[in-house]
């Protein structure tokens, strides 16, 4: 006769952990999926003019989309950070 594991269904059940409350789920957290979606707009870039200082826009567009996602990041963080 060999000896099986006993199933889960018989096995003690250990101290339940109690269910703590997420702290991170703010509205503001929303915000980061700006700088993640417009970049995926690519009509908006898909342009040789403007130029900034000699750079088509493709490029100068691509800096300004690092700029909004700092700027959202920094939003999110000042608005959902533990005060006191």
């Amino acid at each position: 006769m060999s000896s099986s594991p006993p199933s889960e269904e018989h096995q003690p059940s250990g101290p339940q952990r109690p269910t703590v409350q997420r702290t991170d789920s703010s509205p503001w957290n929303w915000v980061l999926l700006v700088p993640i979606v417009i970049p995926l707009l690519t009509p908006l870039f898909n342009h040789a003019t403007p130029t900034l200082f000699g750079f088509p826009l493709f490029y100068w567009l691509q800096l300004a989309f690092v700029l909004l996602g700092v700027g959202c990041t920094a939003l999110v963080y000042n608005r959902t950070k533990r005060r006191g």
